[in-house]
């Protein structure tokens, strides 16, 4: 491919218009337009990027390569699905899709035409998680939180499908065995859904992972922990640190030694990194990183974890 990649960004509020912004900025992109219900978001952000607007997006079926779509996931079968079907490349938030039989049909169209589809699960392109799975062997047991305020965004959906299914995904990117069993409790405090949820993974390798999401906390933590039997190994999503601690073989020391060991990862902007990885896959007809299976997987934990705390309740 040696034009131009024409693309559209469907659903420009937050995150959407960064989309807009970013691709904007590409020299390989024409920003053919954005779309949104709200006519007046849009054209805001297609001055913004210097685009056309739309408040329909059956208006660019047939005039782009490829979209972004980031709007409201129960929607998103709903507005994929006429690009897909047309071979259009996909670049879709996550989660995949709100049940696991509309994340089926969008990994059906995209493989039945063609196209390119990723699922935007941005942490994968997060500086620190690129660097820890670089030393991750044989993780036996994961610790992950992901907790934070209280904002009135994605409140449509619950915490697990906002913010625990990005440790999800990387929880099963590390572990690379199937799940043998869920466990999980998690309650409403401020919205209708499940604001604040904890649940405990066991893989078929005897590995454990325990993970703790929740928007309604004061303070603002994300970090994964990693054991496995070389040692120990901590990330802080905010610092971008990874603290490290290993065992030093000495012989003939009485003692053993532990070494420890911080490392500061270069920040990145992931989201820059999420759409130029995309971008690059539409062109060079590769397999993005978190392709539409992988983001059905991380789908499929998410909704039996929703299930496993309804049954407990």
């Amino acid at each position: 491919m040696t034009n131009k990649l024409r693309i559209a960004v469907i659903g420009v509020g937050y995150l959407g218009r960064f989309h807009a912004l970013i691709y904007s900025r590409m020299p390989d992109v024409e920003l053919i337009g954005v779309v949104d219900p709200d006519a007046d978001r849009a054209h805001a952000v297609a001055a913004e990027a210097g685009c056309a607007a739309f408040t329909s997006a059956a208006e660019l079926h047939e005039r782009v390569d490829a979209v972004s779509i980031v709007a409201p996931t129960t929607v998103h079968l709903e507005v994929a699905a006429p690009f897909l079907r047309r071979g259009v490349h996909t670049m879709l938030e996550k989660p995949i899709a709100a049940t696991r039989a509309e994340g089926e049909e969008i990994v059906r169209l995209a493989e039945q035409s063609g196209a390119t589809l990723q699922i935007g699960h941005l942490e994968r392109f997060n500086a620190g998680i690129m660097a820890l799975a670089q030393r991750i062997s044989e993780p036996r047991y994961v610790e992950a939180q992901r907790m934070g305020g209280f904002t009135e965004r994605a409140i449509d959906v619950d915490v697990v499908s906002d913010l625990m299914i990005h440790d999800i995904d990387i929880i099963l990117s590390l572990m690379g065995s199937p799940i043998r069993q869920v466990e999980a409790i998690g309650t409403p405090v401020l919205t209708e859904h499940v604001d604040i949820a904890s649940a405990r993974l066991k893989f078929a390798n005897g590995a454990v992972a325990n993970v703790v999401a929740s928007r309604v906390s004061d303070k603002k933590t994300r970090r994964i922990r990693v054991f496995q039997p070389t040692g120990y190994l901590s990330l802080d999503f905010v610092e971008q640190t990874i603290d490290i601690a290993y065992p030093e073989v000495q012989p003939g020391a009485e003692r053993l030694r532990i070494h420890r060991e911080r490392i500061a990862v270069e920040p990145v902007k992931p989201l820059d990194l999420e759409l130029a990885a995309f971008v690059e896959c539409v062109r060079a007809s590769q397999d993005p990183l978190v392709d539409g299976r992988v983001g059905l997987e991380a789908l499929k934990v998410a909704l039996e974890i929703q299930s496993s705390m309804h049954t407990d309740r």
